[in-house]
């Protein structure tokens, strides 16, 4: 277990190349910690998200769904007035009771770019330059996916299709896949898997913004391929409708279902998760790793982490001598 000190600030330079692979609120927080002790960070997204603003623009503009992208540059924002400032900016949501309501501007901003440069990967560098992003953010991606959850519920073994479908069908979703099966990878994701000192899986919803990366086959091949040590943050609370029910030590198992031959060197749990951590060693050497126990929660009880804690905590996991 580690006891360390509240992370006190940003690197001033260098550190440890590193990508984050996730979606959503999972990987707003590992990109909040991790902006803290790196400046060599990028962030490889999910592009299946079919609801909200997102889902809207994805099926009248035929683009990307920007909403997971939109929150990882949020999330890369500096601390001093003009990154607090930009990241309230690119999330805030439009109140109306026209065609307007729900969107979040950033979702907008990124679209406009999109239709004006003709290159998703440049618009979001154009955006990440106008918020001063402490990193770069990539979809995982080049076209939208929907993902397709094999779901058991009452004995019967059933599919779902879509994001929204996925995360809140009332049934335990035993795998997942993607369609299209074989999309086109963002070839920039790739050079950075390659070329990372460090890959970090989550924590975020596991079958729908953590795993499909795992089924982008290039995507995929690169995550095996790479010279890179692979960590493991895991969540803090099983999701609703997603996980419910799920240990620990289950993350693990479903990840190595979905990734048999994917080594992980290090498994990152808060030591609020740890029911039996027998079993969760058990199931992290069974993916080649060792167990790292921290307390990275927040401190006000809520299930999600502490961006300085787990700043600290991963900052010397990283440092270790391998």
């Amino acid at each position: 277990m580690i006891h360390r000190a509240r992370w006190e600030g940003p690197p001033t330079g260098g550190g440890p190349k590193v990508v984050a692979l996730g979606g959503g609120h999972g990987l707003y927080a590992s990109l909040s910690a991790l902006r803290r002790i790196t400046s060599e960070l990028t962030a490889v997204v999910t592009v299946a998200d079919d609801g909200g603003s997102s889902g809207r623009l994805r099926r009248e503009m035929g683009v990307l769904p920007p909403g997971d992208l939109r929150m990882a540059l949020a999330a890369l924002c500096g601390d001093d007035d003009w990154g607090r400032t930009w990241s309230r900016v690119v999330q805030h949501r439009f109140r109306s009771q026209g065609e307007l309501h729900g969107h979040a501007v950033g979702n907008l901003l990124i679209v406009a770019l999109w239709e004006l440069l003709e290159d998703p990967v440049a618009a979001l560098d154009w955006v990440g330059r106008l918020l001063g992003a402490h990193g770069r953010v990539l979809p995982m991606a080049s076209v939208p996916l929907d993902i397709v959850a094999e779901v058991e519920l009452d004995g019967r073994i059933t599919t779902v299709r879509g994001q929204v479908a996925c995360a809140l069908t009332p049934g335990r979703v035993r795998a997942v896949s993607l369609v299209p099966p074989d999309p086109p990878a963002c070839p920039e994701a790739i050079h950075a898997v390659l070329d990372a000192d460090w890959i970090v899986f989550g924590p975020g919803s596991w079958f729908t913004s953590v795993l499909p990366h795992l089924k982008v086959p290039r995507l995929a091949r690169a995550l095996h391929e790479t010279d890179a040590r692979r960590l493991v943050t895991l969540n803090l609370a099983p999701q609703p409708g997603e996980t419910d029910g799920f240990s620990p030590q289950q993350h693990l198992e479903v990840l190595r279902q979905h990734a048999p031959d994917l080594r992980i060197d290090v498994v990152l749990a808060d030591t609020s998760v740890l029911d039996d951590v027998e079993e969760l060693e058990k199931a992290t050497a069974a993916l080649g790793g060792r167990l790292v126990t921290a307390d990275v929660a927040r401190s006000d009880g809520s299930p999600r982490h502490d961006a300085l804690r787990l700043a600290s905590v991963l900052d010397e996991i990283f440092h270790e001598k391998r």
